[in-house]
């Protein structure tokens, strides 16, 4: 039962607005898969409302490759006949980044996130970023209800932890996270900057990968008081990682 949460995945290209390629930490995900001969990875756009150009910089990114890839769609119905058979035939599932508010609101009308904890439960790869990484854990600042960040309704729950996202870039990121743990809002808190991934075994952490040097992942625990303790946990930088 494998997670990678980020705050990264796809990487954008010089072709212009979602020409995506699939960076490092997608090919991980597939590599945590077993690296099967021909993947099957579908990309959940949900949190961005299933956008068109979301999904095409998707295609784009594994045109003429040997991934068999797919998408789910939900707006405005789903556009496969069986959301449950559909995704438990997957070796990885990636979700995107958006509002994880609304995310949840719809999973959860459709019963996607009791289908998601059963494909976990099946050994199937998860994986996503910001919006598609809190949606992993008990919940996490987020901008879903605008520019002032705020905790997110709960999620999943696979991991037992708070989620910071996007937190070498976002100002708010973390003195909220921080605030929510010293408070006992959230448990203790597993956090990410850019670029970097969390690789779950069950619900410990079995290693901290990144696609970018100088970025870390961090853990972040209450002391009983309303104090924090962050601790900053090094990446091992990926193949194919971006300069500095």
């Amino acid at each position: 039962m494998r997670i990678l949460a980020t705050s990264g995945g796809f990487l954008p290209t010089d072709l212009g607005p979602f020409q995506w390629r699939r960076g490092p930490l997608i090919e991980h995900a597939i590599h945590l898969a077993g690296d099967p001969e021909r993947p099957r990875l579908c990309y959940l756009g949900t949190a961005h409302g299933d956008s068109l150009n979301g999904i095409v910089g998707f295609y784009r990114a594994f045109a003429g490759s040997d991934v068999r890839a797919s998408h789910l769609e939900l707006f405005t119905l789903p556009n496969v006949p069986d959301i449950r058979a559909h995704l438990l035939a997957q070796d990885v599932i990636w979700v995107g980044g958006g509002s994880v508010a609304n995310l949840l609101a719809v999973w959860r009308t459709h019963g996607v996130d009791d289908v998601l904890r059963e494909c976990w439960e099946a050994g199937v790869v998860l994986g996503g970023v910001s919006a598609g990484s809190i949606y992993w854990y008990v919940g996490g600042p987020t901008d879903s209800y605008g520019r002032d960040l705020q905790p997110s309704p709960p999620g999943l729950g696979l991991l037992p932890y708070g989620n910071g996202v996007h937190y070498d870039s976002e100002g708010q990121r973390r003195p909220l996270l921080h605030r929510l743990v010293g408070d006992k809002a959230l448990p203790t808190a597993h956090a990410t900057d850019d670029g970097v991934g969390i690789v779950y075994d069950g619900t410990e952490i079995s290693e901290v990968v990144a696609d970018r040097p100088a970025v870390a992942a961090y853990v972040v625990e209450g002391q009983g008081d309303g104090s924090v303790v962050e601790t900053r946990l090094e990446p091992r930088l990926l193949p194919d990682a971006q300069p500095g």
